[in-house]
């Protein structure tokens, strides 16, 4: 995958230090990143479906300085374990013990992209307590998980592949759904840590049962969640992505019409592979206002 030379900020934040961290949820090792000093207030950020942590790291890094910053790989996905079955409720216990475990002082805001958004909804109103606020980044509520549609009619998620190199497979790697326009050395990044070794060979290290288990689309589950949330909560929507302006508007009535709805100019559903700063500054925008205003309350 040749890719151009990365710009400054981007190798200044894959240089930030950071940790690989461990803990087990209802018997599963659930592995997440760290960045920052402990005791420090927190940031979790959650990542797609059939994705893993690494897909925040240029963005979620930058934060180390102010916060205590962890980016988790939910069951199933990067370098966490597998089981049987996965629900939303059994992600949203992970996401609450990462943080738990992982240095955060006081309740973390959550910041999830496409499947990792539902995840940070159910996240925020089961889990109310424990979630300071909550950043969802192009996921459709109202429509169906574009990971899980794909593998319904056998587009993206077949079979598992076996690559005889790291560089094959990187070659392979593609996003679903796929989008116009990409940063190739965020994507030579992200492909990388997408693959782990086996016998014989590499393949993507997403377990595929992921998707199988969800029949339809997480929008079912996902939905009710909505009515549940009392803290704040933001939606960024990409321009070119899956929440379109009918759908942000959907969501704006159904969360009270007390959630900003900003949309990412230029993005892709996959924003932080193609505008990974207009994101960050979006997220630093509302956490700075976060920080300096009142909330308004749901009607």
């Amino acid at each position: 995958m040749a890719t151009s030379s990365p710009p400054n900020w981007f190798r200044r934040a894959l240089n930030i230090p950071f940790t690989n961290e461990r803990t087990e949820v209802a018997g599963a090792p659930i592995h997440y990143l760290a960045w920052g000093e402990p005791g420090q207030r927190g940031l979790v950020f959650v990542h797609g479906g059939g994705a893993h942590a690494h897909w925040w790291t240029h963005v979620a890094a930058t934060f180390a300085g102010e916060f205590r910053v962890l980016a988790v790989d939910l069951s199933g996905h990067g370098d966490s374990g597998h089981r049987d079955a996965y629900t939303l409720e059994g992600w949203t216990d992970e996401v609450v013990a990462v943080a738990a475990a992982g240095g955060i002082a006081g309740p973390p805001v959550v910041i999830g992209h496409s499947m990792g958004g539902f995840v940070t909804i159910a996240t925020a109103a089961r889990h109310a307590d424990h979630v300071a606020g909550a950043i969802v980044c192009d996921s459709p509520v109202t429509e169906p998980d574009p990971e899980i549609a794909s593998y319904r009619l056998k587009e993206a998620f077949g079979a598992p592949r076996t690559y005889a190199s790291v560089e094959d497979g990187m070659a392979h790697f593609r996003t679903v759904p796929p989008q116009a326009q990409y940063l190739d050395f965020v994507m030579e990044h992200v492909a990388r840590r997408s693959l782990h070794a086996i016998d014989g060979g590499w393949q993507w290290k997403f377990d595929r049962h992921v998707f199988s288990q969800f029949g339809g689309s997480l929008r079912s589950v996902a939905l009710p969640y909505l009515d549940d949330i009392t803290c704040r909560l933001a939606l960024l929507r990409s321009e070119y992505g899956l929440v379109t302006a009918d759908i942000g508007r959907f969501m704006f009535e159904r969360l009270g019409r007390v959630t900003p709805v900003v949309e990412i100019p230029e993005a892709g559903h996959h924003a932080m592979l193609d505008q990974p700063l207009v994101l960050l500054t979006a997220i630093r925008s509302l956490l700075a206002d976060w920080d300096h205003s009142d909330p308004h309350h749901r009607r």
